[in-house]
């Protein structure tokens, strides 16, 4: 399987405060069976990671697992804040896309500020500049929560979905239980992934979660297909049979940042 979203580099956002953690949690992904990660740390004002910082730590983390031994694949990437986003360079957030991809997928952070407003207007300025959004743990968000549609809205606009494991089993609270298995109903989820901080804490996770919500017959697609083709830039495979189609609605006029 393969986690698209995921604070394994250690010392730079509130993932692994070690390197030490950071191969704890590492033996954790392999356990679980997880063979390939992208590292995603936080990029926000107050934590204004930088892609050349990733790749760094990246080649730091990959060096360690090597020699510890442990079969986990780290590639580079970041969970960028609508905050920010806008006003980093394109060639910046070319480098922050997961799997270090020109042609891939950003990783967005759905706001999880009760107040959060113009998402969407961010989502289509950097749709316009040419990037392809991947949208973190929209279950958590209070914006859909409020406004489901909103997220549909988004898709049918090109946006994908990256729902967390963990939410499916209710270790969020059970509001957002429902609006992730909701999501899933209304065909709004398109690959799921842990965001795990640490191996005791928020540690990793993706079979044991859809098992749990009797969800492990779209395992293969959610934690291997799609998040190969998202790496890869290519088109996402077909959807599995049982799974519930996305509604097809006219696309809307596109907000611009002014």
């Amino acid at each position: 399987m393969i986690d698209l979203h995921c604070h394994l580099l250690p010392g730079i956002d509130d993932g692994p405060a070690t390197m030490d953690k950071t191969v704890a949690l590492a033996g954790r992904h392999v356990a679980a069976g997880v063979t390939c990660v992208a590292a995603t740390p936080h990029v926000t004002w107050e934590i204004p990671t930088r892609a050349s910082l990733v790749a760094a730590g990246v080649a730091d983390v990959r060096a360690r697992l090597a020699g510890e031994q442990i079969p986990l694949e780290v590639t580079t990437g970041g969970e960028v804040a609508m905050s920010c986003a806008a006003d980093l360079s394109d060639d910046e957030l070319s480098a922050l896309k997961l799997g270090a991809n020109p042609e891939g997928w950003l990783l967005l952070e759905a706001p999880l500020e009760v107040s959060a407003v113009g998402f969407e207007r961010i989502v289509a300025h950097l749709q316009d500049r040419g990037h392809r959004i991947l949208i973190a743990h929209p279950e958590r968000s209070p914006t859909f929560h409020r406004s489901p549609d909103l997220l549909e809205q988004l898709i049918s606009d090109g946006a994908l979905t990256s729902i967390t494991a963990a939410a499916f089993s209710g270790q969020f609270g059970a509001e957002v239980r429902q609006t992730a298995l909701e999501f899933v109903e209304r065909g709004l989820a398109h690959s799921v992934a842990s965001d795990a901080h640490d191996a005791v804490r928020r540690p990793p996770g993706l079979l044991s979660h859809l098992e749990e919500a009797g969800l492990e017959r779209f395992v293969e697609w959610w934690c291997v297909q799609v998040p190969s083709a998202i790496l890869a830039g290519t088109a996402l495979p077909p959807a599995p049979a049982s799974f519930p189609p996305a509604p097809e609605r006219p696309r809307r006029r596109r907000f611009h940042l002014r």
